[in-house]
């Protein structure tokens, strides 16, 4: 289905040659990969949008702002403590996380409210709840041929559209407030070589699992684009596109382009946009850094077991192999679970099949028309039975499902016992549909993290949740939830034409036009609070370990659990107290100590008569390092992961820590860029650590001394101790790259501090 290249490769006259002799014959001049690295879509667009002058180092102005109503409080918050005065592009507020407005009393409709005011006040874009998903209101409204978009949530990805789109944390979004740049180097770029066609029954989520599951683990597209080119990208509908193009970002990539054609011309004319289409497509020859080689036509429907969405298999081989597939995966679960709970799949094995308990179809990934019309028509004259298995279905804007309703597709399904449900991205994130415990949820959405479809480990609660095509799941559905891949049903899907009515938005969402009103009061709830006050890097620090992680990977959901904490997002202090909730339930008191002889430091107490801990650790210190003081070392706490911040964008994972005395995290590796952008811009040190025995443990102390002089030195390594048994023991840390602009932000202290006015 799916194979990498071991190196880079040229693409000329449609072909790929890992030979640069071949290239050129092809195309009929002589080329170089240096100067074809030029061709590519990604890089004209990069380069379309960089300030910097310099296409090594990018300086980007992004066209237009997005984000949902768990990120653009604390965003606009942020923005507002650093001077904000007009938003100075399209900036737009939607509403389809926080919607249920069932958690906290008035806290998610006060976030709407403010929302609202804000877009009044500074001139942007709102959307009412229940209106439509973040990415499918960008899609049908926002997304421009060759333009670019950055979104507080990860799945920001239109590049099916002919939009590079990126998912980055809040502060960077906050930077594009204030007129700045969103900074990295040109990012290498990896073509995903479509060619033959799908088979029937084979959806975007199929072709989305085989991509992860073959790069995910290697890093193979990790903080790269990935370009879609070749001949089947023509075999594929808007939908199918967008369907696959949204799941990219579980590779870890940075953002992703395809070429485009009449296809997605047309799909700008249904929605009314015509000018806004561009033909994109690469140069004559292009060098790609990568390539991942799809055979479309080899694609079989796909399931991403518990709990990540590399986890892929073909359900085929899953049917073939279900005990040791899914014993496999309890002993993996174990690890990922810390054996917190009895975590069990092997009971759903029934006569032999996989028998499951609830199906949804949803959100940016499943709630797109095609999805739902080819679910419609697989369930159509079946039913999901009165047994315990339940079927939910999402549409993910309302004229979406207006269309639905006026094809006969939601008849078909509401026929069928399932649920149709409004736009609501809830079930991506655990706000929704919570399955009973222990029971086994198929999903076409995105994640499938642990914990993440609402359960609570703390609670001794586990649920799962394996990811599906929309197509499968109907099938499994029509079976009555025993585990059925698509193309085992009888020629059933239709092809539907899609007829795009926007008058529910000319008629319901609040479009300033780019017109502020300074007289518009922003309208605050009482959950809404202002971040705390933060302080410089001081000259040296004592940090203490308060929590040390060794999963392979940690994601942001066990960092700052999603579902109904999600409410407190607006709230930096009241957020806080689930910081690491699910993974290390200790980690918060643990982090309040120490946090609070940091206050007494900031009031001029001296050192040695902190905590016994503190005072202990100092005449450690001090036997090397006599100067240290309260005036010039800072106290807090860190924490060790081996590879922290997969998944989302959100940036309360490292928020969170920096409200509660937080002042670096210790890793081999950052999962993603957005978590570790997300660190600097809190003013947090992203320190890296080889892989192999650590010289700390848990709870030890770690003096660095003249810390502030190192990073404004641009020092590479960064000299540490640990303390233990009243001694110094010396050991390296690294910070990697940074930019001038992220050192200034960790010296003040944060973003706020380097942009106060």
């Amino acid at each position: 289905m799916v194979k990498l290249y071991e190196g880079g490769a040229f693409l000329a006259g449609g072909k790929l040659f890992t030979d640069e002799k071949a290239a050129a014959a092809e195309c009929g001049k002589e080329v170089s990969a240096a100067e074809a690295k030029k061709g590519t879509i990604a890089y004209g667009i990069l380069t379309g949008h960089n300030k910097s002058g310099n296409d090594k180092k990018l300086n980007i102005r992004f066209d237009k702002l997005t984000s949902h109503d768990i990120t653009f409080v604390g965003i606009i918050q942020t923005a507002r403590a650093s001077g904000l005065k007009k938003f100075p592009m399209p900036y737009v507020l939607t509403n389809c996380h926080n919607s249920l407005c069932a958690v906290g009393g008035t806290i998610n409709e006060d976030d709407h409210v403010f929302g609202l005011s804000c877009a009044k006040r500074y001139g942007g874009v709102y959307v009412p709840p229940h209106m439509a998903v973040i990415h499918q209101f960008a899609r049908e409204m926002l997304a421009t041929g060759g333009g670019m978009i950055l979104g507080s949530d990860s799945h920001t990805r239109y590049g099916a559209l002919g939009t590079m789109a990126v998912g980055e944390g809040g502060p960077e979004l906050v930077k594009q407030l204030l007129n700045q740049t969103y900074d990295i180097d040109m990012p290498d770029v990896v073509a995903v070589y479509l060619k033959g066609e799908p088979a029937r029954g084979v959806g975007p989520q199929d072709v989305a699992l085989a991509i992860i599951g073959a790069v995910f683990k290697n890093g193979y597209v990790k903080n790269k684009v990935m370009e879609f080119v070749g001949p089947g990208v023509a075999k594929l509908s808007a939908d199918f596109r967008i369907g696959v193009d949204v799941m990219t970002t579980e590779t870890t990539c940075l953002s992703s382009i395809w070429q485009t054609d009449e296809e997605i011309k047309e799909f700008y004319d249904i929605h009314g946009r015509s000018a806004d289409y561009k033909e994109l497509a690469p140069a004559d020859v292009a060098y790609y850094d990568g390539v991942v080689e799809v055979d479309l036509s080899a694609v079989k429907p796909m399931i991403a077991l518990p709990f990540h969405p590399s986890n892929a298999y073909t359900i085929e081989e899953l049917n073939a192999n279900l005990d040791d597939i899914l014993a496999d995966c309890e002993a993996k679960g174990k690890v990922s679970l810390d054996g917190a709970v009895d975590f069990k799949l092997r009971n759903k094995i029934h006569n032999g099949k996989l028998l499951v308990d609830q199906g949804i179809i949803a959100g940016c990934a499943g709630g797109g028309f095609e999805n739902i019309c080819a679910a419609a028509d697989i369930m159509d004259g079946a039913n999901i039975g009165s047994d315990e298995f339940n079927l939910s279905v999402y549409p993910a804007s309302v004229p979406v499902y207006m269309e639905l309703i006026k094809n006969g597709a939601a008849v078909k399904l509401l026929k069928t016992g399932a649920i149709i449900k409004t736009a609501f991205c809830g079930p991506c994130f655990g706000a929704g549909d919570t399955p009973a415990n222990n029971e086994f949820s198929i999903r076409h959405s995105t994640r499938n993290f642990p914990n993440r479809e609402g359960s609570k480990l703390q609670s001794g609660q586990i649920a799962s949740v394996a990811l599906m095509d929309a197509r499968s799941i109907a099938a499994t559905a029509a079976n009555k939830g025993y585990l059925t891949p698509a193309t085992e049903v009888p020629e059933k899907i239709g092809k539907y034409k899609y007829f795009f009515d926007k008058s529910i938005y000319e008629n319901r969402v609040f479009d300033s036009k780019g017109v502020a009103d300074e007289s518009v009061e922003v309208k605050f709830g009482p959950n809404i609070k202002d971040w705390p006050a933060m302080v410089a890097l001081t000259d040296n620090l004592l940090l203490k370990v308060v929590s040390e992680i060794h999963d392979p990977v940690t994601t942001t959901d066990e960092l700052i659990p999603s579902g109904e904490t999600s409410s407190y997002r607006s709230n930096p202090l009241g957020l806080a107290e689930f910081a690491l909730s699910r993974k290390d339930p200790a980690y918060v008191g643990r982090a309040k100590e120490v946090y609070a002889q940091e206050e007494k430091r900031r009031k001029d107490v001296p050192l040695n008569e902190m905590s016994d801990e503190v005072a202990e650790a100092v005449k450690a210190v001090w036997k090397q390092f006599p100067d240290v003081t309260s005036a010039n070392c800072g106290i807090g706490s860190t924490i060790f992961a081996v590879k922290p911040g997969d998944g989302s964008a959100r940036e309360q994972a490292a928020s969170c820590q920096k409200v509660l005395g937080g002042w670096a995290n210790i890793a081999n590796e950052y999962a993603t860029k957005r978590y570790r952008s997300n660190l600097i811009n809190w003013g947090m040190l992203p320190f890296v650590i080889p892989e192999g025995e650590l010289p700390f443990k848990n709870l030890d102390y770690i003096f660095l001394p003249g810390i502030r002089k190192a990073v404004e030195e641009k020092a590479d390594v960064i000299k540490a101790y640990v303390i233990a048994g009243g001694d110094l023991k010396e050991f390296d840390l690294k910070l990697g790259a940074l930019t001038d602009t992220e050192r200034e932000i960790i010296l003040k202290g944060c973003l706020i501090n380097y942009n106060r006015v």
